[in-house]
């Protein structure tokens, strides 16, 4: 999933400006204590998509700090794996878009991660793309990531990234998670959920972890949707795909925990949009912009 309003990307040195003034603190928006995905009264579940990446570049530990300081607790990100079999959290599968790579390694075109070790990558600046402001940022190991995302007592939606470039993906992720403690009773009940464009991806997570909340990354027609209640909870399809009727279609039915499947749409960064799909009937809106779709659905 990528998209970077123009908006939201004129406002980050605004945002900057603002966190530094007010000592890097935000009103608080995430209401401790909300299951996976529930939508309770004050609106759907905002998740910061790859963390506060409309003001910060996406993916770093410094996108999911800012969601927190915005007051959200959801981050969203994609795990991919190295030459090396370490696991990282970037969006596409080559280092281009969001790294100095070229200009480090001029000669390894096209760049690919999984061509990469993991001590290369760690090499790379992954800030100054987006803004001088963010120059020496890094590229998170999964690892690192699970570690900031605990200290800053946030959750989850980890979404497994192109798998068939990396077979046994899935069980590698659910190692990190279980030795990095995200596997426990607590954390697998309210702060992790595992999503995957891959419906082969997730039924594997199901088999492995039938215990674990999964999702369905794309837009399933309704007469196919009993078959993916069969491994997963959610279906999380982009905002233009979906109707107030899909929705409803999803939510008539139980998923792989016996409860109503829920729906979680994305990428929604300007409040028209962000109340249509509320007035959808949506569980959660996916963003890189969450105080924006806070603001406009009353959500947390």
């Amino acid at each position: 999933m990528y998209v970077r309003s123009a908006a939201a990307a004129a406002a980050a040195a605004f945002l900057g400006f603002t966190l530094t003034v007010l000592g890097g603190t935000a009103p608080a928006s995430a209401g401790p204590g909300s299951a996976p995905g529930s939508a309770g009264l004050l609106g759907p579940t905002v998740y910061a998509h790859r963390g506060a990446s409309a003001y910060a570049p996406e993916n770093t530990l410094e996108a999911i700090d800012l969601a927190m300081r915005l007051g959200f607790d959801w981050v969203e990100n994609d795990v991919q794996r190295t030459k090396d079999g370490e696991l990282v959290v970037i969006h596409d599968d080559t280092l281009a878009r969001t790294t100095d790579v070229e200009q480090v390694f001029p000669d390894r075109k096209p760049w690919r991660v999984k061509d990469f070790t993991a001590a290369e990558i760690a090499r790379l600046d992954a800030g100054s793309w987006f803004s001088a402001r963010f120059a020496g940022a890094r590229v998170p190991t999964l690892r690192q990531y699970m570690e900031r995302v605990q200290d800053n007592r946030q959750r989850l939606l980890l979404e497994i990234k192109k798998p068939e470039l990396y077979p046994g993906i899935e069980e590698q992720t659910l190692k990190v998670l279980g030795e990095t403690g995200w596997l426990d009773a607590q954390h697998v009940a309210r702060r992790l959920v595992v999503q995957s464009f891959s419906a082969d991806s997730v039924r594997v997570v199901h088999r492995l972890r039938p215990d674990l909340v999964t999702a369905f990354l794309g837009t399933p027609t309704v007469a196919d949707l009993p078959r993916y209640a069969e491994f997963t909870d959610r279906i999380n399809p982009w905002h233009t795909t979906i109707s107030a009727d899909w929705v409803a279609a999803v939510h008539r039915l139980r998923g792989a925990h016996g409860r109503a499947m829920e729906v979680d749409t994305w990428i929604v960064d300007d409040a028209p949009t962000a109340r249509k799909v509320r007035e959808m009937g949506v569980d959660g809106i996916i963003t890189n912009a969450p105080d924006v779709v806070q603001e406009a659905v009353g959500g947390y």
